[in-house]
Order: C-alpha cells, then sequence, then structure tokens
C-alpha cells in the first residue's frame, strides 16, 4: 500500500498565512493533513453556515471545492493567485443572492400551517403546507426566484384536490410578485387558508405512529392519498389511546396470525393494549 506523503511544510505556512487573513476565530476544523478546512459564516441575517472546502494535492494551482447547507452553491471562480479569503469572500456575495429565497421561506413558515419539515435545514426548498380537510399542498420554491409561481402538488382525496388543482391553473396568472406569499396563494386556490395550531392547543398536536414510530408517511405515489400522512387511527381503549398510521395498522394485522377478515374490513388486537381494533382493507387512492 502507498502511503501518502504529508504536505510540504510551505503549504503548511501558507494555509496557516491564509487562515489568519480570514480569522481564526471563524475556523472549525482543520485536517491534519491539510486536505479540507471549515469555517463558520453569519449572513447579514444571523443565520450562521458552515463553509467547507476541500483542497485539492496540488493547491492553490487547482480550485479547491465547497460545500455548505445551502439550496445551489456558488462557482468558485479561481486562479493560482486566489487564497482561502477570495473563497469566503465569494461565498458571502452567494449568501447575500439568497437572502429572497429565505425571507420567502420564513414568510411561509410564519403565514401558513407548515406541517414539514418541523425544522427546515438551509438548503431545504419544500413546505408541506396543510390546507384542511385531509388536504395538503406540496411546495417546491425555486432558489433562483423565490418570489415566482412555485411549483406544487396536491396531497388528499380526490374530491377535496380536484377543485383545488382546477383553481389553481385557472389563477395561476394571477400569482403577483408583490404580494404576500399565502395572500397569493390564497387567492389561486379560492381557498381560506387555516394557520397553524399554537402550541398551547394540544388537541391539534400530531403524535408518531406507534407502529413505525414516525410523525408522517413518506411522500410517496405508490401510498395514494396517505402520502404524507400523520397517524389517523387511535385505539379507542382511554388508557391506551396509542396512534397509528392506518396503513401501517392494516401491515401490522396481517402479518398476524389471529387476525380476522369480514368482507373488507380486518378485526385483530391493539398492539400496545390487546383492545379490539379494525381496519379497511385497502384505502382510497
Amino acid at each position: 500500500m502507498r502511503i501518502m506523503e504529508p504536505p510540504p511544510a510551505s503549504l503548511y505556512r501558507s494555509i496557516y498565512s491564509q487562515i489568519e487573513e480570514v480569522g481564526w476565530e471563524h475556523l472549525l476544523n482543520l485536517e491534519d493533513d491539510l486536505s479540507s478546512l471549515s469555517f463558520r459564516i453569519v449572513d447579514k441575517k444571523g443565520r450562521t453556515h458552515t463553509l467547507e472546502i476541500t483542497l485539492p494535492r496540488n493547491y492553490p494551482r487547482s480550485s479547491p471545492s465547497i460545500s455548505a447547507d445551502v439550496p445551489y452553491i456558488c462557482e468558485l471562480e479561481w486562479s493560482k493567485n486566489s487564497r482561502l479569503k477570495d473563497i469566503v469572500r465569494q461565498f458571502n456575495k452567494h449568501l447575500e443572492k439568497l437572502q429572497e429565497f429565505w425571507s420567502t421561506m420564513d414568510e411561509i413558515d410564519r403565514s401558513l400551517w407548515v406541517m414539514d419539515p418541523k425544522q427546515p435545514s438551509n438548503a431545504a426548498s419544500h413546505r408541506r403546507i396543510n390546507l384542511g380537510n385531509e388536504c395538503y399542498l406540496l411546495l417546491s420554491i425555486d432558489a433562483h426566484n423565490s418570489k415566482s409561481l412555485p411549483e406544487c402538488r396536491f396531497l388528499g382525496p380526490n374530491t377535496v384536490i380536484e377543485p383545488l388543482w382546477r383553481n389553481w391553473k385557472k389563477n395561476g396568472r394571477h400569482w403577483k410578485k408583490d404580494k404576500r406569499f399565502d395572500e397569493n396563494l390564497a387567492t389561486l386556490l379560492e381557498h381560506t387558508l387555516p394557520k397553524a395550531p399554537t402550541l398551547g392547543n394540544k388537541d391539534e398536536e400530531t403524535t408518531d405512529c406507534g407502529i413505525c414510530y414516525a410523525q408522517y408517511l413518506p411522500i410517496d405515489d405508490e401510498l395514494g392519498v396517505n402520502s404524507g400522512g400523520s397517524p389517523d387511527y387511535t385505539c379507542e381503549n382511554s388508557s391506551c389511546s396509542k396512534a397509528f398510521h392506518t396503513v401501517c395498522l392494516r401491515d401490522w394485522l396481517r402479518s398476524i396470525t389471529t387476525t380476522r377478515q369480514s368482507f373488507d374490513v380486518l378485526f385483530g388486537d391493539c398492539p400496545y393494549c390487546s383492545d379490539p381494533v379494525a381496519v379497511k382493507t385497502n384505502s382510497c387512492r
């Protein structure tokens, strides 16, 4: 096995000098072999970013590569005379361009009932919005043009989502970049948008499924109207009251030999308290 020679002392001196130009207080990590390092960057709105920089073996003749928790990464302008401070400067300019995108995402999180992600990363450009009546809207925001009409997908019973989808297509031309996001959305859908429940309203809180231990099902076409859904079945035993996704409970009952079926209904026992439970063998797709 070939052993890689350590970088020359001159490269260590050069990298240390370049870190000094950026500021040692911003350095988060530096690999012993100088293969990579990372800086903590705070943008003008106070968001904290970790800028990962990977250095090629022939640095600085070849351009480093960078990564960060942002929706898309900038292309570096690089020459053999460039230094780490030039990377940080370009990344800061990139963060400035993304401020409108993050402002849009913050506006969505404040004004709409966002189901997930609950703790979005700086790179997350999608939101799943609760429209009420077991209907959800999956929004995908263009990070390059966040004020434009977003891409969307409706999730829920066909009887509910079909009129909303028709309204979306009919009213798409009315989307205005200078209007608030929730106002635009209400205009397109011709629908009153529900507000997120307050933290103190425990009746509105959702819980994890007692079988898959997840709060939401995956967003998947194969799940039909259940895609992205939260637990929708609760054990009727008041001392148990365990919540389940119907699809999870159905699959679990099918795996138990004591489960009985009558027509399109499965009858069995709660996995936690053994009280009777019953679910249909399939759900509307």
